[in-house]
């Protein structure tokens, strides 16, 4: 019995990871397993991406691999996280290291970080509101905010 749940587990993702361009999608197996070639870690990847429904978490938020085109990877959440305090207060000046580095993170080219700077000064209150208690919902409104910007929608 073990065997042919095994055997159907391993058709679901076989046929679900051929359907993908050149992996199994995206989602925690997919990042726990990158850069691995082979049928194993692919199976492994497609079994752990299905069994922890994470894609659609991932594609809502853009981590795990899941940013599509967008700026918010895992690792822009986790910098967000580890960094929420000095992030907050650089924001609110608008200048300073953390805020530097997100901006590197986030892919923001050299000659448009100033206006991102100034962004972020600007739309503080709106990114950092009473609503956003954890750090997917400031770069949920920081990516809002940035999607107004002409120059800087680009990022998002």
């Amino acid at each position: 019995m073990l065997k042919k749940i095994l055997l159907a587990t391993v058709l679901a993702t076989g046929s679900s990871m051929a359907m993908a361009d050149r992996d199994v999608g995206c989602g925690i197996g997919s990042e726990v397993w990158a850069g691995q070639r082979g049928l194993l870690p692919k199976l492994l990847a497609g079994t752990t991406n299905h069994i922890f429904f994470n894609q659609l978490f991932g594609i809502t938020f853009g981590t795990l691999g899941c940013s599509q085109g967008g700026t918010v990877t895992a690792q822009v959440v986790t910098f967000t996280n580890e960094n929420a305090e000095s992030l907050a207060r650089d924001m609110a000046v608008g200048q300073g290291e953390s805020l530097n580095v997100l901006a590197e993170l986030m892919r923001i080219k050299a000659e448009d970080k100033a206006r991102f700077f100034a962004l972020s000064k600007e739309n503080f209150t709106t990114i950092y509101s009473a609503e956003n208690q954890n750090s997917l919902q400031v770069l949920a409104s920081l990516q809002a905010v940035m999607a107004q910007d002409d120059i800087l929608k680009a990022y998002v």
